[in-house]
């Protein structure tokens, strides 16, 4: 919040308006005469008249927000006359549901993974011991080819002659 109207050169109002800065000068703590661009964006769509109302009729801690807002909504409007900052909005509002989304998603999925993980410790392998010691067992020592000459996976009987499906016969099957 620059004040220019203690310093020699105007606000950029008063510079804009061809008026003299007083000390009193509304637009001067928010309109630096290094940013004109921001005055002349405002005035262009809201007006000079508009805005000093504005100020006047805001509490003196808000009306740097208030400066800021018009601005922004300015440029906007400058950029895109249509819809101005509300095509930015709906974009933005768009993101978020797709983020809420996609969060949703995901925290289903850590549900599913947490709740598999926790029913993998509660079902019993063939040898008594759980799935999970299996795993880890086989992430310790490189996977099962390097598990050493046991043979913890499917025991080749689960398979038929042709080694593409359960075997009928009784043996072996689960």
């Amino acid at each position: 919040m620059a004040s220019s109207s203690y310093s020699n050169s105007p606000c950029a109002a008063c510079k804009f308006l061809r008026r003299k800065c007083l000390p009193e000068c509304v637009f001067a703590p928010y309109f630096p005469p290094e940013e004109p661009h921001k005055f002349i964006n405002v005035h262009r769509v809201f007006g000079a008249s508009n805005v000093s109302k504005i100020l006047n009729e805001i509490l003196p801690h808000q009306r740097e927000d208030a400066v800021n807002s018009l601005a922004y909504e300015a440029e906007a409007r400058l950029k895109d006359p249509v819809y101005g900052s509300v095509r930015v909005i709906s974009v933005l509002q768009r993101q978020i549901l797709m983020l809420q989304k996609e969060l949703e998603a995901t925290n289903a999925d850590l549900m599913r993974y947490t709740s598999n993980e926790h029913s993998a410790h509660a079902i019993p392998s063939m040898d008594g011991s759980s799935i999970i010691d299996h795993h880890q067992q086989y992430y310790q020592h490189g996977g099962w080819a390097n598990f050493g000459n046991q043979n913890i996976g499917m025991s080749s009987d689960y398979y038929n002659d042709e080694g593409d499906g359960p075997c009928e016969s009784g043996n072996g099957s689960m």
